[in-house]
């Protein structure tokens, strides 16, 4: 299971990436909400743990287990289905004493590890009917038992991890086109749909978040209250904000006009007390993790590692993507986390968990066996 492998073939700068973006989130949220700063901290020890214990062992000797990877992530969303908390409305989290643990954060590793596997397996028959057909059914339980929580945004992430996935295993191009063809004018008819009154493909709250979005001063009390005072926090910090943990009066933070700022909207905490200069350096951060991926993904040395360090960096670029577009109003308010930066424990020690695999990877590349 563990390997001799070569120290220089260790990406540390993908470590050094991924621990400078955390600590800045760690920063942020004392700043933010003191009372769960220790609990974060917690989260990157205990990340940082796994995902050098899992960089260590060879990803070929776990894929092997996928299915029951595969089984864990729909028991455990199965579990939150019958047992879970409902916090505002939503049915995401299982008690686990310690903390709360959000499935579906964990699902998204997962699933890339399966349909890693499950492609390199088929790959000479990924674009039969047959195959394609089954990588899709094996979709649907998981993408199902996410959108009943309900977690609308986290479904429509699964589904582009699902394309991204079957892109890089290497789909053919007649099918992303004729699929393209389908969904774009399916997804302008869903919108026009879902704008209606009466309409019931979306819950109300969910069609509200939409409807601030195109409107946000009608919604400025309610729905859009979140997203039009963080564009105001970003806005203040100007170039090198207000500073962390500070005593400013007029701070959208400080006058509690962000509720539970730590979440979905710590970069608007970054924004206001780190300014421009903080705001572009977690932008940049980003990019860069999703490119230390991206390069790993083409010297892996095989198909599966491709897909597994790819995806890992295609959704944290996505999801920092999502998160961001929410709190500067660019996009409807989704409840995303941004990566390495937000508390959720579940969140943090998930994506360790992908970046061990990914070094793992790189360890294994392609040079490494030509030498």
């Amino acid at each position: 299971m563990f390997k001799k492998y070569r120290l220089k073939n260790f990406n540390f700068l993908l470590v050094l990436l991924v621990v400078s973006l955390n600590t800045i989130g760690v920063l942020a949220i004392g700043s933010a909400e003191k009372s769960v700063q220790g609990k974060q901290i917690f989260g990157m020890v205990l990340g940082i743990i796994l995902m050098l214990v899992i960089a260590f062992i060879d990803y070929s000797i776990l894929l092997k287990f996928y299915w029951i990877g595969y089984l864990l992530m729909v028991a455990s969303l199965v579990l939150v289905w019958l047992f879970g908390d409902t916090v505002n409305g939503a049915k995401r989290w299982l008690d686990l004493q310690i903390f709360q643990f959000q499935p579906s954060d964990l699902a998204k590793i997962l699933l890339i590890l399966f349909y890693a596997q499950f492609i390199m397996k088929y790959k000479e028959r990924l674009n039969t009917f047959r195959t394609l057909f089954l990588i899709v059914l094996f979709a649907v339980p998981p993408i199902l038992l996410v959108y009943k929580q309900p977690d609308l945004s986290t479904t429509i992430l699964l589904g582009i991890m699902l394309c991204i996935i079957l892109f890089v295993g290497g789909i053919s191009w007649r099918i992303i086109i004729g699929v393209l063809a389908v969904a774009v004018p399916s997804l302008l008819i869903f919108l026009s749909i879902v704008m209606q009154e009466g309409q019931s493909l979306l819950s109300e709250y969910q069609r509200n978040r939409v409807m601030a979005f195109f409107d946000p001063e009608a919604y400025a009390e309610s729905i859009a209250y979140q997203q039009l005072n963080s564009v105001i926090a970003i806005g203040s910090g100007q170039l090198w904000g207000k500073g962390l943990n500070n005593n400013v009066i007029t701070s959208v933070k400080n006058g509690n006009f962000l509720p539970e700022p730590q979440t979905d909207f710590i970069f608007a905490v970054i924004g206001e007390e780190l300014g421009f200069i903080g705001s572009a350096a977690v932008i940049l951060l980003i990019i860069l993790i999703a490119i230390c991926c991206v390069s790993v993904a083409r010297s892996a040395k095989d198909t599966a590692g491709m897909i597994i360090a790819s995806s890992v960096g295609a959704l944290i670029g996505i999801q920092g993507f999502m998160n961001i577009a929410v709190a500067t109003l660019l996009m409807p308010n989704t409840g995303l986390t941004l990566p390495f930066v937000s508390y959720g424990l579940s969140s943090l020690v998930s994506l360790y968990i992908g970046i061990g695999f990914v070094l793992n990877i790189g360890l294994q590349r392609r040079s490494m066996y030509n030498l």
